[in-house]
């Protein structure tokens, strides 16, 4: 073993060289073992399988044998239980060789097996920020014994958790924890490539002012992955390329929603193919089904939303395949790096597009891959409303909390320090919270609106869309959209879950229960409501590009060259390269500043002179008035830099922003609409030549 390695516990060291075989350690995991031995915080940056979780257990389960660690010392924290689930053998493996215990907490977790670990707790704790969350609310808990002794905890995929508010929930119940323990808790990062990894780390570091750097080995060139992007026009042409290509290897589809896993899985196993299925709307018992089954398999395929995407463990995977284009560089990543695993095989990716803006999206985004650009990762600004929610949550956690110390409880973190101070007010005036004399302490309206099931609507920041269960007999099979059960259907009821179709038989609507029974129809999946934030502004730039007639240096069908031909000459109109073009087909203008979604949301807002009543707009265009001139043109933009506009906020979205009630009405709307702008990209717009054409 290398020098690294040396410094580690010899009892480590002689299992890792003893068990596992290793002759060495790889590249992040030697890199790693000095800074995180050394009390640093670290971001550690590698590809899917990378060794990320061993480079920061290995030097962390080090030092809790050396430094003889006692109590819950290390928190192992993951966006998704069934990540936690996949990586419990592993890390119980390894805290067994030092003579510790790891430990799995979180929602399906029995009762009984809580109890058992709060009576004993473990050195080392699995779990998610809600069930943090959730310990720390509880009245069960003894959270200044439980959490008296944390010294680290590892974050993985990072990243998935700092670009939502789901960070900025962590990072709080991280500043509470270091409270609690009295000392400042090591904090280790796990990532996929990003395009900002010093910023994540600061982010991760919150009030830490320790020594801290980011760790990433050198990545491997994109010259050594193989992609290839296909046109092929509709599912069941997909079902039918996926199911003659690749016979007797193990494949992974990747589709951007769970109506596409359904109708795929479907097309593919009316062809024979051996197919299963992984989206959040399954049961957690017929996920694991799936995903168990897939891992041991050979000749099968698997379809799945992002839920596979965070390096849940399927075995070893031969082909990724993706339905169209994914929604970012950083999560193409993501999915190309699960193949490529054993020596010999490179990563590999085909990417099958559903029709012509599909086929311009994934050009686009192989395009800036190949360049090496990654979007960077940046939480939501102005997380008001989870301020909000932590200072309701620290009350519960404490019962009653110092009017003027409150903030102390996060150490100084912004937004949760002094400056929330308007929103403590508005609590009080608002009932949320009662004051009494120098505290502070729950308040009615609180208790009425989040006091539901011992205030666990309090652990989430996320609000889940309701769904009915659906049961075949006493066996879940997911979760469906009510809307799909209430439209006027011609015949029997029939939905598609689970890859299978199923007539419906009774609906429960009361608690929310449909049950099915098998059927041969053709059955219908469908999930409404899903948010829709648009491109951002690099990858609309790129399609622009691609329009313009730049290829992306990946493998193209000639069906793919074709129809991408066809996009061009179809945008001859639309796209320029010395600016943005404004087109007229009679009272139909639009300016084609292909300048993302949030881009456009600004300009909209800032433009109102000019653009149409109801400020329509998309991802590359924004209508205006159809009396347009070039003289209402100029005058309307003449200034518009120097006077930019948030966007205009429906009062439905605000409602969907989870703890808005327990803001002042116009901060809520302030938080959505910074939320969705994006002022850089207005800019950028703004400074480009424009040029009209008739068409």
């Amino acid at each position: 073993m290398t020098s690294s390695a040396d410094r580690l516990s010899p009892v480590l060291t002689h299992h890792i060289v003893n068990t596992l075989g290793w002759r060495s350690l790889r590249p992040l995991q030697e890199q790693a073992v000095g800074p995180v031995l050394g009390g640093e915080d670290a971001v550690l940056l590698a590809p899917t399988a990378g060794g990320k979780t061993e480079a920061a257990a290995f030097p962390l389960l080090s030092a809790m044998d050396t430094g003889n660690w006692t109590g819950l010392s290390v928190l192992y924290v993951c966006p998704l239980k069934a990540l936690l689930n996949n990586l419990l053998p592993r890390l119980e493996t390894y805290t067994g060789w030092i003579g510790r215990r790891a430990a799995l907490w979180h929602g399906d977790v029995p009762q009984t097996a809580r109890r058992r670990l709060l009576t004993d707790p473990p050195d080392v704790l699995l779990t998610t920020p809600e069930s943090l969350e959730a310990m720390l609310l509880s009245v069960k808990v003894d959270q200044h014994r439980l959490f008296a002794d944390l010294r680290a905890i590892v974050v993985d995929e990072v990243h998935a958790f700092a670009a939502d508010d789901r960070g900025w929930h962590l990072l709080a119940v991280l500043e509470r924890l270091t409270r609690l323990a009295g000392r400042p808790i090591q904090r280790v990062g796990l990532s996929a490539t990003v395009g900002n990894p010093a910023g994540l780390l600061t982010w991760l570091r919150g009030s830490n002012r320790s020594p801290a750097r980011v760790i990433a080995p050198e990545s491997e060139p994109t010259r050594n992955t193989a992609v290839e992007l296909d046109y092929v026009g509709s599912v069941s042409n997909a079902a039918t390329v996926v199911a003659a290509l690749h016979r007797g290897e193990k494949r992974l589809v990747f589709c951007d929603s769970r109506q596409l896993v359904e109708e795929l899985g479907a097309a593919l196993r009316a062809r024979g193919v051996t197919t299963f299925l992984s989206h959040a709307s399954l049961s957690l018992d017929e996920r694991r089904r799936a995903e168990s089954a897939f891992a041991e398999a050979r000749d099968c395929v698997i379809v799945s939303t992002s839920t596979l995407e965070l390096g849940i463990d399927v075995g070893d995977l031969d082909r990724v395949i993706q339905l169209n284009a994914p929604p970012t560089v950083a999560a193409f990543l993501q999915r190309l790096g699960r193949t490529g695993r054993r020596p010999g095989t490179t990563r590999n990716c085909l990417l099958l597009t559903l029709d012509q803006d599909s086929l311009v999206s994934a050009a686009a985004l192989t395009l800036l891959w190949s360049r090496g650009y990654v979007e960077p990762v940046q939480g939501p600004p102005e997380p008001r409303h989870i301020v909000a929610q932590q200072i309701l949550a620290l009350c519960l956690q404490e019962h009653k909390v110092g009017s003027r110390l409150w903030a102390e409880h996060w150490n100084g973190l912004a937004p949760f320090d002094r400056g929330a101070e308007p929103i403590v007010r508005h609590l009080v005036e608002h009932g949320y919270l009662e004051q009494d004399g120098e505290f502070l302490f729950i308040g009615p309206a609180a208790e009425a609106k989040f006091g539901r099931r011992h205030f666990m609507d309090m652990t989430a920041v996320f609000t889940a869309p309701p769904e009915f269960t659906v049961l075949s007999g006493r066996q879940e099979i997911g979760r469906t959209d009510p809307m799909l059960l209430a439209e006027r259907v011609e015949g029997p009821r029939v939905l598609l879950l689970a890859g299978r179709s199923w007539q419906v038989t009774w609906i429960d609507w009361k608690r929310r229960r449909c049950f099915v029974e098998p059927s041969d129809r053709p059955g219908r999946a469908r999930w409404y409501g899903t948010a829709f934030s648009g491109s951002g502004f690099a990858l609309t730039r790129a399609c622009r590009e691609v329009l313009l007639g730049a290829d992306p240096p990946v493998t193209m069908t000639e069906r793919a060259v074709r129809h991408l031909t066809e996009a061009r000459d179809a945008a001859t109109s639309r796209v320029h390269p010395g600016g943005t073009t404004i087109t007229r087909d009679g009272d139909d203008i639009r300016w084609w500043n292909w300048s993302g979604f949030r881009a456009n949301a600004v300009l909209a807002a800032t433009l109102s002179g000019v653009t149409d009543e109801k400020q329509r707009f998309e991802d590359e265009w924004l209508r205006l008035r159809p009396d347009l001139t070039r003289e209402i043109w100029k005058a309307g933009t003449a200034d518009a830099a120097d006077r930019l506009c948030l966007p205009d906020i429906d009062e439905r979205a605000v409602r969907g922003l989870k703890f808005s009630e327990a803001l002042p009405g116009r901060l809520a709307t302030a938080t959505l609409a910074v939320r969705l702008a994006d002022l850089e990209g207005a800019l950028a717009a703004l400074s480009e030549p424009v040029r009209f054409v008739s068409l």
